[in-house]
């Protein structure tokens, strides 16, 4: 009885070991798909679209996007971007479901916001826009928590208006450091996709 009670930890660390691998790998994964260009043709033989396919489900109007806060890149990023460099498309009406890993040391969160303004004007995302979803910590804890390296978080937003939005991280100061991207809900927009310039 006592040999089976010492192998139990040992047994649900190799566990969470996996688990973390898994998650990191899985983050990595959809991160090369989110960053990676699919060219499409454009009118002139010279110049190429970067725009970047989103998974979706157009049956029931759902995108879904990993954003991932990665250990490369800009110490403030999402997907490998900072300051804007990502940009959302997604059709009016649509719906996000959204996965969130963390693969950095420090805790993050993903908050979509309502903006009221182009860039982020102050360590408080709540104070330049109205937060209408959050992952990874709540609307009276946002600025102080998030999730810790190697966890993932997941939500379902929307329906969403036409409008232009903002995902930050709420962390106080995160935001104005460059962990924003931007999103465009549009009713011009058929299908969901993303760039990353």
């Amino acid at each position: 009885m006592k040999a089976q009670s010492s192998i139990l930890p040992v047994i649900v660390g190799i566990l969470v070991a996996i688990i973390a691998v898994g998650v990191s790998v899985y983050a990595y994964y959809e991160y090369q798909v989110l960053s990676a260009p699919t060219p499409t043709a454009t009118s002139t033989s010279t110049s190429t679209s970067s725009q970047i396919p989103l998974n979706n489900n157009s049956a029931n109007k759902t995108v879904f996007l990993t954003i991932a806060v990665l250990t490369s890149g800009p110490t403030f990023n999402f997907n490998g971007t900072s300051n804007g460099q990502l940009k959302i498309y997604i059709p009016a009406g649509w719906s996000v479901y959204v996965k969130f890993v963390n693969e950095q040391s420090l805790p993050h969160n993903l908050i979509l916001l309502q903006n009221t303004t182009a860039t982020p004007s102050n360590p408080d995302v709540g104070q330049f826009g109205k937060i209408l979803y959050v992952v990874g910590a709540s609307t009276s804890n946002y600025q102080t928590s998030g999730i810790s390296s190697g966890q993932l978080d997941s939500g379902l937003w929307g329906p969403l208006n036409a409008g232009t939005y903002m995902l930050v991280c709420g962390i106080l100061g995160h935001a104005q450091s460059g962990m924003w991207a931007v999103v465009i809900v549009s009713s011009n927009v058929t299908t969901p996709y993303a760039t990353t310039s």
